[in-house]
């Protein structure tokens, strides 16, 4: 069997062979982790000249840039002009983390990532402890905040579907995503056991609440039914245009990418959050960050309401403040992952299972089910 790595293993490597290893100067680390994927601005975003460096918030780059510079940063530095904030598009991996924390060499002070990221580092010494006497932990929903991590947004992957492609019928469930006689043509699902096995599940009859701890070889099993039918894509984008050119006719999309394609579209294109597997993201802190205790008080204002439904306006990312849900203008309570009447439809994933199983998940699924 063949054994992939995960993508923490796999930029440590890269990292110990862009510097064979050896203790580095500051210049050699920099150029390694450029190697990486990560932004040349992380040269001037350290200075030890600087009194006071910037805070960089970590995330993963397209529109969310944009998104977080509106809703998060420029409300933060009207409220604190002697502050500065920038934003680093190039992906904060749990390997680049680990590569920092472990060189002491962290340019980072707050990362956007999967809510399991903070169970899977925060135990082993990477990330600092959330200091819950700046950041109101009442800001998110229950259960999203821990002791490494505290939910900054929400999101679900949905049922995606073409309109014109089965008459009078509509896909409401994933037992119909897998009904390939009453609602035939193409599918697509993500290259990755996040909520695909979740999908697969429920589609051979498991309840949502019954989902964790997730029965692996039964979802496998489920996934290989149709795995010849199923383009399986990598990239948001890949999966945008599988379903706008009709080239799948149902898939597992992220509700944001379906906002966007039923616009797009017309249409042509809806989603349903039946069934829809949420999540929560999460900020996390690497450890020995350079912005010190500053990053907290940051943190808590991209939770005040205001900047969570500014959010929603500019990504469709659902608030994680319950305060702000009585905020949400009409037209933007339709596509609120996060809205009660929308979370009560679906699987709430658990990251406890994920920061436990993921890895092994993962490879597994590679060997077993798309090889």
């Amino acid at each position: 069997m063949r054994r992939h790595l995960s993508d923490l293993e796999s930029d440590i490597l890269e990292l110990q062979r862009a510097t064979d290893g050896k203790t580095v100067s500051r210049r050699a680390f920099t150029a390694a982790l450029a190697a990486l994927g990560l932004s040349p601005a992380f040269v001037s975003l350290t200075s030890v000249n600087a009194k006071e460096p910037d805070l960089v918030l970590a995330n993963w780059g397209g529109d969310s840039v944009k998104a977080m510079d509106t809703a998060y940063v420029q409300p933060f530095l009207a409220a604190n002009p002697n502050e500065s904030v920038k934003i680093d598009s190039s992906g904060p991996t749990n390997g680049k983390i680990k590569a920092m924390v472990d060189a002491n060499r962290v340019i980072w002070d707050m990362c956007d990532r999967a809510s399991q990221s903070s169970l899977e580092l925060g135990p082993v010494g990477l990330l600092e402890e959330v200091d819950y006497s700046i950041v109101d932990k009442n800001k998110t929903l229950p259960g999203f905040a821990n002791r490494w991590g505290v939910g900054n947004y929400s999101f679900a992957n949905v049922l995606t579907f073409r309109t014109d492609a089965f008459g009078e019928r509509k896909p409401e469930t994933w037992a119909d995503f897998w009904n390939l006689k009453d609602f035939p043509g193409g599918r697509t699902l993500r290259r990755h056991t996040d909520s695909t096995l979740e999908a697969a599940l429920m589609a051979d009859g498991v309840p949502i609440d019954k989902i964790y701890p997730i029965d692996v070889k039964r979802a496998f099993a489920k996934v290989k039914q149709i795995k010849d039918r199923v383009t399986f894509w990598s990239s948001h984008a890949d999966s945008y245009k599988l379903l706008r050119d009709g080239e799948a006719t149902m898939g597992c999309l992220a509700h944001t990418r379906a906002v966007l394609l039923k616009r797009d579209t017309n249409g042509t294109v809806d989603f349903t959050f039946n069934q829809g597997i949420f999540w929560v993201s999460n900020w996390i802190v690497p450890k020995g960050n350079p912005g010190g205790k500053r990053v907290w008080k940051l943190i808590d204002a991209t939770l005040n309401p205001e900047s969570q439904i500014e959010m929603l306006k500019q990504m469709g990312n659902g608030p994680v403040n319950p305060a702000a849900v009585a905020m949400i203008p009409p037209e933007l309570a339709q596509i609120n992952p996060s809205s009660p009447e929308n979370m009560k439809r679906m699987v709430i994933t658990d990251p406890n299972w994920y920061a436990a199983n993921a890895a092994a998940t993962l490879n597994q699924f590679i060997d077993t089910v798309l090889s």
